[in-house]
């Protein structure tokens, strides 16, 4: 089951924390979050999953910044959030993706007890421009069913910013 708007301000604070909590983003079944004025894109054109890739920072001014298609921009939410009982879900805007504006490419699928910022893979199919705090994608809630364990040690927990891939770690097991 997804939890109305109305639930997700009733667990606010409690089994669920989004901060800075704004109440006129809450629609009927998801809260939208904001875009940081920070981004990461890759510095090599071929990536290896088993070593850090080197990024560079951007910053997207007030008045915009272009994205180009074919490149990966790596953003993150002003919002920190957490969920103690829920299973956290992030989706593009339609307003967002009927611009060809991909928010998430893979990865809108959280866990359980997951806590920190959330790290957008941002792609777009042709040149638009972007702006810092817009409004950009949703965050929604399942209830999970049967015995679980809190998501409580993994790469990407209580992270402080934009998470490139972290993959690289996997090989070291």
């Amino acid at each position: 089951m997804i939890l109305s708007g109305r639930e997700i301000k009733r667990q606010m604070g409690r089994d669920i924390i989004i901060e800075p909590f704004d109440e006129r983003k809450i629609n009927p079944n998801s809260y939208n979050l904001s875009l940081h004025n920070e981004l990461l894109v890759y510095e090599n054109n071929t990536l290896d999953m088993k070593k850090c890739n080197p990024t560079k920072k951007l910053i997207i001014p007030d008045e915009g910044l272009l994205l180009e298609p074919n490149t990966l921009y790596l953003g993150r939410t002003i919002e920190f959030t957490k969920t103690l009982k829920y299973v956290p879900m992030l989706e593009g805007r339609s307003s967002t993706g009927r611009l060809g504006l991909f928010i998430h490419v893979t990865a809108g699928f959280g866990d359980v007890g997951f806590t920190g910022y959330w790290t957008l893979e941002i792609f777009c199919v042709q040149p638009v421009r972007i702006y810092p705090e817009v409004e950009i994608c949703q965050i929604y809630y399942h209830t999970i069913d049967g015995d679980y364990d809190l998501y409580e040690s993994g790469k990407y927990q209580n992270n402080s910013g934009i998470q490139p891939s972290l993959m690289y770690k996997d090989f070291d097991k």
